[in-house]
């Protein structure tokens, strides 16, 4: 960190863990995002950000120098990895993916949690819905294909012994085919996205929304890297969690509370999910800890902000996923929903260049934006003032959802 200091309860130091989604592709994406954005955002909107390296350590990261409304803060983020898991956890053959396809569906749909979701956002229902779609119209297209090849085979003029054979060869043309077409399709998923949706959804639908051992002691190493931070001399302790990353959040950040290594006169710990799915997870019957956390967290008194959009179709936009997990008690302090309401904080020419970039819209949370609101990405992580002074009186959005949708409502003791 920097020489800087705090004036006037402001932040002067801050450190940044910031927990992906369901994601392969190696942090460093993180950072090269957070350079350009943030330098447009910083143009935009009139305040210095400069990036420079981070020494090696336990986690990836940068360091942020940033000069707003003439204060100097220093902000160290830190990228909690898991992208190692995730590969692993896609590396399946192609009839294994359509395996997880069954089985995921079946898990979904016979308990009668896709119908419940549709209640909540119809958006994110069909993106999980796509990968099953697309999946079955590959299959479809590879079984096609395959019988047209095995059809001109077939019309080879032979008889006899020969025809026999060429009965068998035109099957095995059949064959043939498909399996290069469904491999055709599945190394072009960079454009399909199919199976990569597929092994996300089936993650958490294969323990029925509990998390997988593997999971569950990469957290408690990041739960370890939070409760170090809490003890150095810093203003804040900034937690981000991004889609899937939001419920993992939601479980590192209570197993820390519950533990007591949040230390009562320690920086200040704050939350900030963006762009959650919580109830793809928390909706299931298996989810019994998850439901547990979000139950607890909602009474700390942490602050802890929920982003979400309207635009953005794949995240349950203004859901309060507390509530509408049916966990919500009388006690419930957090999440404050509010909106980063796309269509106003983008202009109309950029919101019709992204408007049906779905993927691309859903990590918009981390991106400039042309025409900023209160929410400001780039202010939250490197800007003078904790989660919960930036936002103290702001009222939630008047069109949050907060009734409870859940069929399964246990908790874990």
């Amino acid at each position: 960190m920097s020489d800087v200091q705090a004036q006037d309860g402001q932040v002067a130091r801050r450190r940044v863990f910031y927990i992906p989604g369901y994601d392969p592709i190696h942090p460093r994406r993180y950072r090269e995002l957070y350079r350009t954005e943030g330098a447009t955002q910083a143009a935009i909107s009139g305040y210095d950000l400069t990036l420079r390296p981070k020494p090696r350590g336990k986690t990836y990261g940068w360091r942020v120098d940033a000069v707003m409304d003439g204060n100097c803060v220093a902000a160290e983020v830190d990228v909690l990895v898991w992208s190692d898991i995730v590969r692993d956890s896609m590396s399946n053959s192609i009839p294994a993916t359509y395996a997880q396809l069954v089985r995921t569906a079946w898990t979904y749909i016979a308990s009668g949690t896709l119908r419940r979701l549709m209640w909540l956002r119809k958006g994110p229902v069909i993106a999980a819905l796509y990968p099953v779609g697309m999946l079955l119209v590959q299959l479809l297209v590879a079984i096609l294909l395959g019988r047209l090849a095995a059809a001109i085979v077939a019309l080879l003029p032979f008889g006899g012994m020969l025809g026999q054979v060429l009965t068998v060869l035109s099957w095995i043309v059949w064959v043939a085919v498909a399996i290069v077409v469904l491999r055709w399709f599945e190394k072009k998923d960079g454009k399909f996205f199919a199976y990569y949706l597929m092994h996300d959804y089936a993650y958490s639908a294969r323990l029925n929304g509990a998390n997988p051992p593997e999971l569950e002691e990469r957290m408690a190493t990041f739960a370890d890297c939070i409760a170090e931070a809490l003890g150095e001399d810093l203003d804040e302790v900034l937690v981000v969690g991004h889609s899937s990353g939001a419920h993992l959040g939601v479980s590192i950040l209570s197993d820390l509370h519950r533990a007591g290594r949040v230390p009562p006169h320690g920086p200040a710990l704050s939350f900030l999910s963006l762009g959650q799915v919580v109830p793809m997870v928390s909706f299931l019957k298996g989810a019994k800890q998850l439901r547990r956390d979000l139950h607890f967290l909602s009474q700390q008194a942490m602050p802890w902000v929920d982003v979400t959009a309207p635009g953005d179709g794949c995240a349950f936009a203004l859901c309060d996923p507390v509530s509408v997990s049916g966990v919500e008690s009388a006690g419930k302090r957090w999440p404050l929903v509010i909106s980063a309401a796309f269509t106003q904080t983008l202009s109309p020419a950029r919101w019709k260049e992204l408007r049906w970039k779905f993927f691309r819209l859903h990590f918009q949370y981390l991106c400039a934006f042309d025409r900023p609101g209160d929410y400001d990405y780039f202010r939250i992580t490197a800007g003078p003032l904790t989660l919960g002074d930036r936002y103290r009186g702001r009222a939630p959005s008047a069109s949050r959802i907060d009734v409870p949708a859940s069929k399964y409502t246990d908790m874990a003791p």
